[in-house]
């Protein structure tokens, strides 16, 4: 069965009435919205479609979807589902802020959901994410796993939320080794930044080249670029958002899980049972919001040493004995020093 019911094309999405579905004015009718780089990214993108699929497949339900191809069409695919009778709408992305703060309160009676940024209003539902906790445990796998002593992160777009990804692994590297030298580079300071492999691909070269022999990427689409320069010089690609090891396997150190699958899965499981609520949530490792991801084509890489290391770090971070620096909180990073 064909569970995913798309508009291809912003005119399909933002044109005439025919575009209307069949089912649109039905009480529960999903939809998902992405964010620039595509639902295919491999990376935050694609958990969001992923959680949608899932729930489609255990529930035997359609959901819509689209895929916007400028900033200008946060707003109008917001307002057109919401006008066509979509009920839940889940944007993915902190870049939907404004736009669902003006749609959501046109609609009243419509659900929203919102990833990654806090929207203030009785029918949104925000849901945000502890990043700096599990780069903290992958900056770590990072520092025990290099031999140079040197190791990298490659941003996406230069903004705090990629700040905090940034300083949560320079702060595990850290605790690790005292001694590592953490390389870093932000791709980009517009919404191109998520879907630049190539760029990405550079920006890791020059890092090995320097010496780093890990590098670790929170920059969406350009992360596969990231992924595959460390591959093809033999380094090591630390995957964020989606498991990524199976890109590379063996070559792929770990990946950073961010569960924005489950935040998806689980608006879409609310709205359907009449559960649905507002209000605001974080998912850190106590959660099991994110984390860091072992399977096949890694397990070979993750020693028993590392693993007990990043375990007891884990555990120490969800009793509070360890409290991992968040960015965010005041735009600053002590571990970078």
């Amino acid at each position: 069965m064909n569970f995913v019911k798309t508009l291809v094309g912003a005119a399909a999405l933002l044109g005439s009435a025919t575009a209307v579905l069949a089912d649109s004015h039905s009480e529960f009718n999903p939809a998902v919205i992405f964010d620039l780089g595509g639902k295919f990214d491999r990376s935050f993108n694609q958990a969001s479609f992923e959680g949608a699929s899932r729930f489609a497949e255990e529930f035997d339900v359609e959901f819509r979807e689209f895929e916007i191809q400028s900033d200008a069409q946060r707003e109008q695919a917001l307002r057109r589902f919401a006008e066509q009778g979509n009920n839940p709408i889940v944007v993915a992305g902190f870049a939907y802020g404004s736009a669902m703060e003006t749609v959501a309160a046109e609609f009243p009676d419509t659900n929203f959901a919102i990833i990654d940024m806090v929207v203030d209003l009785p029918n949104v539902r925000s849901v945000v994410f502890n990043e700096h906790e599990g780069s903290y445990l992958v900056g770590m796998i990072a520092a025990m796993k290099s031999e140079t002593g040197k190791v990298g992160f490659v941003g996406g777009m230069d903004i705090p939320l990629i700040r905090k990804f940034e300083c949560g692994y320079i702060e595990g590297a850290k605790a690790a080794n005292p001694e590592i030298e953490v390389l870093r580079n932000m791709t980009g300071t517009t919404g191109a930044a998520w879907n630049d492999p190539v760029k990405g691909g550079e920006l890791a070269k020059g890092q090995i080249d320097d010496g780093a022999d890990v590098v670790y990427h929170a920059a969406g689409g350009t992360g596969r670029g990231v992924l595959q320069a460390a591959a093809d010089a033999g380094a090591y690609g630390i995957g964020v958002d989606s498991n990524q090891n199976y890109l590379h396997p063996g070559s792929v150190l770990t990946s950073m899980l961010k569960r924005v699958d489950v935040a998806v899965y689980n608006a879409f499981k609310d709205a359907k049972e009449g559960n649905f609520s507002a209000g605001f949530s974080v998912l850190g490792l106590a959660e099991d919001g994110v984390g860091y991801a072992v399977d096949e084509n890694n397990e070979e890489l993750i020693t028993d040493e590392i693993s007990a290391a990043v375990e007891d770090a884990k555990a120490k971070i969800i009793s509070g004995e360890i409290e991992v620096h968040d960015y965010m909180s005041d735009n600053t990073c002590p571990a970078a020093g």
